[in-house]
């Protein structure tokens, strides 16, 4: 089984290989069919397994902190991920961008978004549901584009982004409509806390990731940040895990373990990375539109987590705000380009075409 997995990780990695990249013909035999594919529909091929697999691995990450130290788990996932991606990634391309600059990059990422981002998630679930986990993390393409506007001196606040912003708001209030007694519990809250925090992270890592632009092997890169993000986890457990009742061999704790090692971070995180790289970073992020869906309606099932009405509506205002604070940031880059061409018409008047 794991070797099939394995399989499949090497045939999907060179499906999704980056363009300008060598790559390794081996691999790519098994897809002559697709080859012609854009990377447009590379990437929302990549996206769609992104959506349903990280939908799922709020559930992985919630039976695996039962039997293991949370930044210890997370840890663990992470490195090893990193240690399967980077010999793929060589095998697939030689070009690495092995200078200083590029080294500190990727530190900051895997600071942001796996040791921020997804250590700070995984400790959360010790004491949150996933499904409420999943919800509040759905938030992310908010801070994403947050952060845009902050960065860029292009893009503005609008009313349509200010609108699913308070939606967002009203979506968070409802998540915790039915069970409000339960912020009063210090773990609870502190729970809560730090999946914004980790939201934070993730979002900030994205933008600045898409920022930096085309880089030589994303596949790799996102190697090393798995690699970087995953040892900083690994020192900082000691500091922050309780390790009493910890249980390395649970055949569940593995399992799950297992589980996101090979999807949840190499399969997946790859697949994001190139998405970054391919399509603009509020569709890149659309998958949070799916992901807590997934993550309510498994926790249900497998694990008899509260599913009601509030959960419900929640769900919908979330999806509803983040779609809003999308569509007013692209609205403004439609209009930014609008004007571009209009003064590049005014500039250079015998370019436009003359009305019949």
């Amino acid at each position: 089984m794991y070797l099939f997995c394995f399989r499949i990780f090497f045939q999907f990695c060179a499906v999704i290989g980056f363009e300008g990249q060598g790559r390794n013909k081996h691999y790519l035999s098994v897809f002559q069919k697709i080859r012609g594919m854009t990377k447009q529909t590379k990437a929302y091929i990549a996206l769609v397994f992104i959506c349903i697999v990280w939908g799922t691995t709020y559930l992985a990450i919630r039976v695996g902190v039962m039997h293991y130290p949370a930044f210890l788990f997370a840890g663990i996932r992470q490195l090893a991920a990193g240690l399967i991606l980077i010999p793929v990634a060589l095998m697939i391309s030689r070009q690495t961008d092995l200078s200083a600059a590029n080294i500190r990059r990727q530190l900051l990422m895997g600071f942001l978004m796996l040791a921020v981002g997804n250590g700070g998630v995984t400790w959360a679930e010790k004491y949150i549901p996933s499904g409420i986990a999943a919800l509040l993390c759905s938030m992310m393409p908010i801070f994403a584009v947050l952060f845009n506007l902050m960065s860029s001196k292009k893009d503005r606040f609008n009313v349509t982004i200010g609108l699913g912003m308070l939606l967002g708001i009203c979506g968070v209030g409802l998540i915790f409509r039915h069970n409000i007694a339960d912020l009063a519990k210090h773990e609870y809250l502190g729970g809560i806390l730090c999946i914004f925090l980790a939201t934070s992270g993730w979002a900030l890592g994205s933008t600045l990731n898409k920022n930096q632009g085309k880089s030589i092997n994303a596949l790799f890169n996102s190697g090393l940040q798995l690699l970087f993000g995953g040892a900083m986890m690994l020192v900082f457990s000691p500091v922050a895990d309780d390790y009493t009742g910890f249980q390395p061999w649970n055949r569940d704790g593995i399992i799950s373990l297992v589980y996101l090692i090979v999807f949840g971070s190499v399969l997946a995180y790859a697949a994001y990375m190139y998405v970054l790289n391919v399509l603009p970073v509020g569709i890149a992020t659309i998958y949070a539109y799916i992901n807590p869906l997934i993550a309510v309606v498994a926790g249900y099932l497998f694990l008899n987590e509260a599913m009601n009405i509030y959960i419900g509506l929640a769900f919908v205002t979330i999806v509803v705000s983040v779609f809003l604070v999308n569509r007013g940031y692209r609205q403004q880059h439609k209009a930014d380009k609008l004007s571009e061409e209009l003064k590049m018409a005014e500039a250079f008047p015998e370019s436009v075409p003359a009305e019949s």
